[in-house]
């Protein structure tokens, strides 16, 4: 088995994000970067199921800028074989990442697509649903725990009513949820090999992809800081201060 991982370099989740003075976004200057978590999990699956036996090469590929080469190489030192980074300055919308992640899977034929089910930027949760829809493939959403069963692939995923598990045929598209597995760290001798691994560069121009964006964003705030709540001395003056506000009849 093959098996490919889509990876995105997003602001460290230990950060707190500031908003660019204009309005226009977020600012990312002097800010650390590093692999979106839901995404590292998946890069610990993908190795996972390689140790196992179950899965002979693990590939992941990132699109952005050229400095996404260090998040490729966090999944190398991992347990990744090799990886792709497809270089674009602006970075693509959902739609966009899908189409050239299509063009990559058609090349590679991996056997199983493994990635993090959103980003923890723009939390879109839409590339993997996508990707399936445009392969044809078999999807298993926000997995919680994979393992192989025959031919098959069992996915157990959370739902409101308790949890769900799937029998997907493969080729099949896996998005992976906090529970799945606990990310590994990286060695030293690891993230040394790492650094000999190959990196496959291309553009979105070599896959005949069109990135172009489709929605405009027009401004970019900080959500209103919260009020100072009020106590009070018993339940009588809660219910009254209830009906005062108009959430209580």
């Amino acid at each position: 088995m093959k098996i490919l991982v889509p990876v995105k370099r997003v602001i460290d989740y230990n950060v707190k994000p500031r908003i660019k003075s204009d309005q226009s976004g977020v600012d990312l200057a002097n800010v650390k970067m590093s692999m979106n978590p839901f995404d590292e999990i998946a890069v610990e699956e993908a190795v996972r199921l390689k140790e196992a036996g179950t899965a002979e090469e693990v590939v992941v590929v990132s699109i952005g800028e050229q400095k996404a080469q260090e998040t490729l190489r966090t999944g190398l030192a991992m347990g990744a074989d090799r990886g792709i980074l497809v270089v674009t300055e602006d970075m693509p919308e959902p739609l966009g990442i899908a189409k050239i992640l299509a063009k990559i899977t058609e090349e590679e034929s991996p056997d199983l697509v493994i990635l993090g089910k959103q980003a923890i930027d723009d939390d879109s949760n839409q590339v993997g649903q996508m990707l399936a829809a445009l392969l044809g493939w078999s999807q298993g959403t926000f997995a919680s725990k994979l393992e192989q069963d025959g031919d098959k692939l069992k996915v157990t995923r959370e739902i409101d009513g308790g949890l769900e598990t799937l029998a997907l045929s493969t080729p099949a598209i896996v998005t992976t949820d906090l529970r799945l597995n606990e990310p590994r760290y990286a060695s030293l001798p690891n993230i040394m090999k790492a650094k000999k691994k190959p990196i496959d560069e291309k553009t979105a121009a070599d896959f005949g992809v069109d990135i172009s964006p489709r929605l405009e964003t027009l401004k970019v705030t900080e959500p209103p800081k919260r009020e100072a709540g009020e106590i009070v001395p018993d339940v009588d003056t809660l219910v009254a201060k209830l009906k005062e506000m108009g959430v209580a009849a």
